[in-house]
């Protein structure tokens, strides 16, 4: 592809924003997939004191190709870590915190029980923060996530990324299918928990096939849908097959609010954690 077009053209963010929020992310030993993953958004969201904890480390098991964050064998889990993402959320004065993770293939549980620390560790520190976990599939293991769910996030997010003929090649190690049904199993442990799926554009899908992941979110009650374009972190990731325009980001966002889903978000800077704060007020309302 050619250079970016004008509209993903971004002023770079503050340093000294920058510095203030990452000094005291390493004094707690925290990652941010802000940072890990070179999120566009990263001075805006410091600067109004919003980040999306990365937890279980900084490296990943699984090898997608359109990813920033590190890939190999990752550590020990840190035993004090929920606690510090908890103060770090009070500290922040957050009032919806988002939290991630790397794929932990290595571990039985994906994670699992980690996620749930967090979640009683923030319910503990910062009760007035509402919580949203994006997790990894946990390679299928729905006891896992069951016990997930049972500690209760407020949103659970989960991104199918791209659509399904492109999985081979974006995402080897991942399974389309096994992306849909984790969300799908969320709604029969717990159909009042909101459930939240992203995907990118500008790979090379098809708008039918773009139309065909909205309509199987929707047919496993998927409530939040976001749509952002992918952007090559590097030379050794997937090149830019297309700089898809802004018009057309607000063509697919009718189109996906039309289909069904309570709220969208769709726009080349949209990604997982964008305006997160903003779907659960938009979801209240709808109530």
């Amino acid at each position: 592809m050619n250079s970016k077009p004008e509209w993903l053209k971004m002023k770079a963010p503050d340093e000294v924003v920058l510095d203030k929020m990452e000094n005291m992310l390493k004094k707690l030993s925290l990652h941010t997939v802000c940072e890990s993953a070179n999120c566009p958004n990263i001075g805006k969201c410091f600067k109004h004191k919003t980040a999306t904890f990365m937890v279980m480390g900084d490296t990943c098991t699984r090898n997608c190709r359109f990813c920033a964050v590190n890939k190999g064998m990752p550590q020990e889990l840190d035993p004090k870590e929920p606690e510090n993402v908890a103060i770090a959320s009070k500290k922040l004065g957050l009032k919806h915190t988002v939290v991630t993770s790397v794929t932990r293939d290595d571990l039985e549980d994906g994670g699992a029980e980690h996620f749930v620390k967090i979640i009683e560790a923030m319910r503990r520190e910062n009760p007035h923060s509402t919580v949203e976990l994006l997790i990894p599939d946990l390679n299928g293991n729905w006891n896992a996530l069951k016990d997930i769910i049972d500690a209760r996030p407020d949103i659970l997010n989960h991104n199918i990324e791209t659509v399904e003929s492109l999985y081979k090649k974006v995402r080897p190690l991942a399974i389309y299918d096994r992306s849909i049904e984790l969300l799908r199993q969320v709604k029969i442990f717990n159909s009042s928990v909101y459930t939240k799926c992203g995907i990118m554009l500008g790979l090379g899908e098809t708008k039918q096939q773009v139309l065909k992941v909205m309509d199987d979110l929707l047919k496993v009650g998927c409530d939040i849908l976001t749509i952002g374009q992918y952007l090559r972190p590097s030379k050794k990731h997937l090149p830019v097959f297309e700089y898809v325009t802004p018009e057309k980001f607000a063509e697919y966002k009718k189109m996906a609010l039309d289909k069904g889903f309570k709220v969208v978000f769709s726009g080349p800077y949209v990604r997982s954690s964008y305006k997160a704060f903003e779907s659960i007020k938009i979801l209240e309302n709808l109530k």
